[in-house]
């Protein structure tokens, strides 16, 4: 458990009142607002297509917040502000430019969801598909374990720092964390979490804002980039780096910064190429903007880490000489360092009490947004890949939502209780990120290329993430005793001994992949209909063959759709005969509203976009990937890297401006471009409840 001597400034009674009272509030606004949605729209959240997939029809800009809130772990806040007050300013761009790109090469395989698998609820059901039952197995283990660990990053991540700065029993965290999520995202299912990720996100983006004026701009220790330059030339000569050129903070010759940029590489691929949640959101997005919403949500969340660690990581460096640090006259211990307690340090520092507690809830906003996330990324695999597929195929809509409910208690229990077990051995967050890609990383290139390359045979699906895993495992261990003595914790989690496990299972997964694949060619040919029927094709029909017929009567026998004149949400469970159909691959839904009868999943949503549009869109995320890559993540540092340049005063103020300016445009991403996009929404609803309040409303 991490030191919080000089950290604790607020009461555990605030820290038991965030957690819970704001959690029970944004259950509430959730049930709100699914009331709303499933009586003024034609979404309802007893539909399975509705609670684990938001009927597919998420605009871009909804998608674009919800990538940048899934994003958000505890880590974006907290390591990254670590890795910047421990390798200086390299530390927020590194990290920034390595999570992001693993978002804008995901948009390539949205684009193969939407093209080749537009049925499909989750990835272990592709793999399924293609290669059989035991690679479904093999890759559903993997999802697991991935969401395992990226649950562990957020809750246990959060909850230590909840702890650090109000005193809440961190056990207590660990369960009240996950279980207060739980309560929304089962009142409203993915489409609930993704407004929730906007609240929480817009939240966010306040209190960063409120940060980032206080240190540059109003706050007397510092108060001007300039200043802040200052601050930062004092704490090279007391507290310099010692793997940096001159020990500075100013330079991006930081050969540990590199080495946590390679570990970054690695654990950024595990995380979204094989969690279920950003599948899930390609899967829940309109096909013809995926591969937009995936863009902007990469470039949007490059401004979190690379804007608010500059402010908050090297100013923790900047801060440690005054009175107002919370540690005062020393800095921060190796512990509490590790533990991710740098911004929360300099929230202090600049605000005292109200930065703790603007902090508390900045990281409680962001733990919370991923949290929901990976809770129905983890009741789908469990709806979907388990019951669905292995214990009844032919459920209906209604039993795989009470199933999706029951899994996410299931997975919030298990999580709690793994983030207990990882406290009492004290681990933390710091050590989970590092070490992250050696127990995931030699499945994550294989998985995708399941749907990016057509060569990608049966046995290089079943056996390179093993392979992978394994020659990880081992290098891992065998570089930690070789340089440090002995495996515990501490060594085990050495950035320099993590980047041998994290390459090799990375690389190994990776090149196994295409070795067995040319080796051993053949492909698993499934001729069963239950098999293939979830990912590749629609009520039956093949996606080729163009929409499924369309229904011209209403449901429940109504005789005519003129008798409803309000928007309203019709039952969609039940067929005329009374009885509720099987809900594989997508029920055929039908919603009157006012004078039209429209489907409930649109079919444009599940048909297989256009070849034209798939060639343009595989164009768009190609030319995006290599421009991003070229300039971010190899020309920029790299130059600067080799340079072994200083920032001047001057540079360093420019940088300072830069990364400012980014948090802004990615508000305007975020916050301000999904209002736009859903304005006609919101304004039909705003009329329903106009309606309702004045009598006029009716409802079936």
């Amino acid at each position: 458990m991490a030191s919080s001597d000089g950290i604790q400034v607020l009461s555990s009674g605030v820290g038991y009142g965030i957690v819970v009272g704001i959690g029970a509030f944004f259950a509430l606004l959730m049930l709100a607002i699914t009331y709303l949605q499933n009586r003024y729209t034609s979404y309802s959240t007893h539909q399975a297509e509705e609670f684990n997939t938001a009927s597919r029809s998420v605009k871009p800009g909804l998608i674009a917040a919800g990538i940048v809130s899934s994003w958000t772990w505890s880590a974006t806040l907290l390591t990254s502000s670590t890795f910047a007050y421990t390798y200086g300013i390299s530390g927020p761009m590194w990290y920034g430019a390595m999570g992001t790109w693993q978002i804008l090469l995901f948009a390539l395989i949205a684009i193969k969801i939407k093209a080749n698998t537009p049925g499909a609820h989750t990835f272990p059901e592709i793999v399924l598909s293609r290669h059989g039952t035991v690679a479904h197995l093999t890759y559903l283990f993997y999802g697991w374990a991935t969401n395992m660990l990226v649950g562990a990053c957020l809750v246990l991540g959060g909850s230590q720092v909840v702890g650090a700065l109000s005193g809440v029993n961190v056990y207590a965290a660990c369960f009240l964390i996950p279980l207060v999520v739980a309560a929304y995202v089962i009142a409203g299912g993915l489409r609930s979490t993704f407004i929730a990720d906007y609240t929480h996100t817009a939240i966010l983006f306040v209190s960063i804002f409120v940060f980032g004026f206080s240190i540059y701009s109003t706050n007397p220790a510092v108060g001007s980039p300039g200043k802040f330059y200052d601050l930062l030339i004092e704490a090279n000569a007391k507290m310099p780096i010692a793997d940096n050129h001159e020990g500075s903070y100013l330079t991006f010759k930081s050969n540990g910064g590199l080495v946590f940029a390679v570990d970054l590489f690695v654990a950024g691929f595990s995380t979204v190429w094989l969690d279920q949640a950003y599948w899930q959101r390609a899967i829940a997005s309109r096909p013809e903007t995926s591969v937009k919403a995936y863009i902007f949500g990469g470039l949007a969340w490059y401004g979190i880490p690379f804007g608010f660690a500059t402010a908050m990581g090297l100013g923790c460096a900047a801060l440690t000489t005054s009175p107002d640090f919370p540690t005062y006259p020393n800095p921060l211990s190796a512990a509490q360092n590790g533990a991710g307690l740098s911004s929360p340090a300099t929230a202090i520092a600049l605000l005292g009490k109200g930065g703790a507690g603007l902090m508390l809830l900045l990281l409680f906003m962001a733990v919370t947004s991923s949290t929901s996330a990976e809770l129905i990324a983890v009741s789908s695999l469990l709806t979907f890949d388990v019951y669905k597929t292995y214990i009844k195929p032919t459920a209906t809509s209604t039993e795989l939502v009470k199933v999706s409910h029951y899994g996410i208690i299931l997975y919030a229990l298990v999580l709690a209780a793994f983030c207990c077990i990882l406290n009492a051995a004290s681990i933390n967050l710091t050590w989970l990120l590092t070490v992250l890609g050696i127990i995931v990383g030699g499945a994550s290139i294989p998985v995708g290329l399941v749907l990016l390359w057509g060569r990608m045979s049966t046995v290089a699906v079943l056996f390179s993430p093993w392979i992978g895993f394994f020659s990880g495992l081992i290098a891992w261990f065998v570089v930690t005793h070789l340089r440090s003595g002995a495996i515990n914790v501490t060594n085990t989690g050495d950035a320099t001994n993590a980047v041998a496990g994290n390459v090799t299972s990375w690389g190994m997964g990776f090149l196994m992949a295409v070795v067995l694949s040319f080796a051993f060619p053949g492909k698993f040919e499934s001729h069963d209909e239950g098999h293939i029927a979830r990912a590749n094709k629609i009520n039956g029909v093949s996606p080729s063959n163009g929409p499924s017929p369309q229904t011209s009567s209403p449901p429940n026998g109504s005789s005519s759709p003129t008798e409803e004149k309000d928007t309203i949400s019709a039952d969609p469970e039940k067929t005329a005969t009374g009885t509720e159909p099987p809900s594989d691959p997508a029920p055929d839904i039908i919603i009157k509203t006012g004078n039209e009868i429209v489907d409930f999943l649109e079919t444009s949503h599940i048909q297989p976009m256009d070849p034209a549009e798939v060639k343009k869109a595989t164009h768009l995320a190609v030319g995006f990937n290599v421009l991003f890559l070229a300039v971010a993540i190899l020309f920029v540092p790299f130059l600067l890297f080799g340079g072994e340049w200083v920032f001047s005063r001057g540079a360093f103020v420019g940088w300072c401006v830069v990364s400012f300016l980014w948090v802004w445009c990615s508000m305007i991403i975020c916050v301000i471009w999904p209002v736009v996009e859903s304005r006609r929404t919101i304004w039909r609803i705003m009329k329903g409840v106009v309606g309702d309040a004045g009598g006029k409303g009716t409802k079936a």
